[in-house]
């Protein structure tokens, strides 16, 4: 059907109509006819198939095979413990694919042997499994019979030992208060001695919440009272170390004795 301008007045207007059959010719209308069915045989499925061929193999050889199996444990950081405790308590498998082991279960097995501070499990790849293991330092002991219970900064009693370790305070505790909070109060006045008083130190008394005692050598002994400004206490009694005397009161550090 024609197309052409329709004329009104004087004016000129345009309007849109369907074309014929014949308005295109058979031998474009063939050639599209061709088109169609030749884009349809361009997809690439063969490459589609390959691609799913090869991500299905590198999963199976990363998840299943032993290519990137564990070969070997690798663990730093031990002391107290020997490596076959913290390789026993991992109990991961040699063999076991990299990529399957839950490295968060590994370090938690770990972390509940009492020397273990903290513990960080890693992999490398292709076949390592890595364990870096922080130990527990001991700050305090508490003698009982013939052997030393040893604890850390936080006051967890991580091992038991024959002798007390080094840099380690002797800490004799009360009865009529409750442990934990006794070792407590004392490792808070640990935490704040000067090296001065740590060097004299000999032993830590707790006789009660506002009994705290340093004993010192010499026969020397600074009376402390309660944890509280223990800061201000060791320096306070550290600027008294050089005067005459055998007792030192702090417990009330803006106004110290001497006796």
């Amino acid at each position: 059907m024609p197309t052409g301008p329709v004329e009104e007045d004087g004016s000129r207007r345009w309007r849109l109509v369907r074309a014929g059959k014949d308005a295109v010719p058979d031998s474009l209308r063939r050639l599209m006819s061709r088109a169609r069915p030749s884009q349809l045989a361009a997809v690439p499925w063969t490459l589609i198939a390959a691609t799913m061929a090869v991500i299905g193999l590198t999963g199976w050889i990363i998840f299943v095979s032993p290519l990137f199996g564990i070969k070997q444990v690798q663990i730093a950081g031990v002391g107290l413990l020997a490596e076959e405790e913290v390789a026993q308590a991992a109990a991961v498998p040699i063999g076991q694919p990299l990529t399957r082991v839950d490295t968060d279960g590994v370090a938690e097995r770990i972390a509940k042997l009492p020397p273990v501070e903290s513990v960080e499990v890693t992999r490398g790849w292709p076949s390592t499994l890595h364990i870096k293991v922080t130990e527990r330092v001991g700050v305090a002991v508490v003698k009982q019979d013939t052997v030393f219970h040893v604890f850390d900064k936080f006051g967890v009693q991580f091992l038991s030992a024959p002798a007390a370790p080094a840099d380690t305070v002797e800490v004799t505790l009360p009865q009529n208060m409750p442990p934990d909070r006794a070792m407590r109060d004392a490792l808070k006045v640990i935490a704040s001695l000067t090296a001065e008083l740590r060097a004299q130190l000999t032993r830590l008394v707790v006789n009660g919440p506002a009994g705290i005692q340093l004993l010192l050598q010499k026969d020397r002994m600074v009376t402390w009272g309660d944890a509280e400004e223990s800061e201000l206490k060791a320096k306070v009694a550290t600027a008294l170390l050089t005067q005459k005397g055998k007792r030192i009161d702090v417990s009330v550090p803006e106004i110290v004795t001497i006796q």
